[in-house]
């Protein structure tokens, strides 16, 4: 130990800490290392939050270009976000990192999207329970399949989704991150609207006819928001469901069924899903074309 409390005159020497010793160099240059050992790290660590000579003396033996490294790694830890239980599962169940990330990402797969999702279904399956006006649940009918149609909106594009720029630069194509988005949403908006068709035992399989129109205004969506955008297309693809409905409703009996949930509008909602199905993989690679406003943002300035 040194006593360093006076100086040469007997006056308390200004600027120095206040103990009466300080760590050995030796000491600090084993703490930089990570070769100091207990109890001697432990006395070091203490002494250093007072000591503010011992701080200039382990700056002074200290390695710049670690030092800058560890601060670095420490920023990144400290900036990375952490985790929720969901992407935890898919990165166990072998999904990459980054590809978990972007997905639990996606707005429609948050709890309040999700949840006003839910509060929508209960109360059209308790109105549908209500009126009882047919063999048919329309008000169901007519809504569920726009759920999916919108959960498929609200995750992808700029403007919507708040991940858009991350989604830019990850090591993926612009379509397989549609894809992998669109299957998640359905899941998830397929299975609620299932539970939901289970609230309705009373009208058998006519609780179930929702099911083809919505992967046709899926998929119709997602063909044309390669060249509409995400924000137009799934309005337009939904505005022509609302009008095929108000068509269908004014040219049927009141106790008829819709013709969108007969044998026959079924079988056309199918075709119409093929068929955007087929245009979509066509128009895979203009998905990508739209990111052109991220990346090529810099190079057109300087042109």
């Amino acid at each position: 130990m040194s006593d360093d409390r006076h100086g040469s005159d007997g006056s308390e020497t200004s600027g120095e800490s206040r103990t009466t010793w300080h760590v050995p160099e030796d000491d600090l240059r084993a703490y930089v290392r990570g070769e100091l050992a207990a109890p001697r790290l432990w006395s070091a660590d203490t002494h250093l939050v007072a000591c503010a000579r011992c701080r200039q003396t382990l700056a002074s033996v200290s390695d710049p270009v670690a030092l800058d490294a560890g601060w670095e790694r420490l920023d990144a830890e400290l900036d990375v976000p952490r985790p929720g239980p969901v992407e935890r599962l898919l990165v166990r169940l072998g999904v990459a990192d980054h590809t978990a990330r972007l997905l639990t990402a996606s707005p429609a797969l948050r709890r309040s999207w999700l949840g006003s999702i839910g509060a929508l279904l209960v109360m059209t399956v308790v109105a549908a329970d209500a009126v009882r006006a047919g063999a048919t649940p329309i008000l169901f009918l007519a809504l569920a399949p726009l759920l999916p149609l919108a959960g498929v909106a609200v995750s992808y594009g700029p403007g919507i989704d708040p991940t858009y720029e991350m989604a830019v630069v990850s090591p993926l194509h612009g379509f397989r991150l549609l894809m992998i988005r669109t299957v998640a949403v359905l899941t998830v908006c397929l299975g609620l609207n299932g539970l939901a068709t289970l609230a309705l035992p009373a009208y058998g399989l006519h609780a179930l006819a929702w099911l083809l129109p919505a992967l046709a205004l899926t998929a119709t969506g997602l063909a044309l928001t390669s060249r509409l955008g995400p924000v137009l297309a799934p309005s337009l693809v939904a505005g022509g469901w609302v009008g095929l409905l108000a068509v269908a409703r004014a040219a049927t009996e009141p106790d008829a069924t819709l013709a969108p949930f007969t044998a026959a509008g079924q079988g056309v909602s199918g075709a119409v899903a093929v068929l955007a199905a087929v245009l979509l993989y066509l128009a895979r690679d203009r998905f990508d074309a739209s990111r052109l406003p991220f990346t090529d943002f810099t190079d057109r300035n300087a042109a």
